[in-house]
């Protein structure tokens, strides 16, 4: 189902151009930030403006400008950012009384970034 929905309705090129961003300098430490967890697919940081007690970002290495311009072939890595969100959340001490994950695509979506 989602291949043939890619055939049907690819990304165009342009639309998902991922640009220089913030967490792309994050990413190559050009930018101070309080990592969490680092490894070869993504790093994860407390944020800087928390809107929850607890609020932290997992951030791919690869850009993904927004999710809905992910591809068939991104599905493990983005399978792999909700596993390190769950190790985090168990290392923190907040898996067990529960959280949200939160993914905002696009302008509607609240994506600031």
């Amino acid at each position: 189902e989602i291949r043939r929905a890619f055939s049907e309705h690819p990304p165009t090129e342009s639309a998902g151009k991922v640009e220089e961003t913030i967490f792309s300098k994050i990413i190559r430490k050009e930018l101070p930030a309080d990592y969490l967890y680092e490894d070869d697919k993504c790093i994860a940081i407390q944020d800087v403006s928390p809107v929850a007690p607890t609020h932290f970002l997992v951030i791919p290495r690869e850009p993904i400008s927004q999710l809905q311009f992910a591809q068939p072939q991104h599905a493990a890595l983005l399978g792999h950012l909700l596993l390190v969100a769950s190790t985090l959340a168990k290392k923190i001490g907040i898996a067990d009384s529960g959280y949200r994950v939160v993914i905002n695509d696009g302008k509607e979506g609240c994506q600031s970034v």
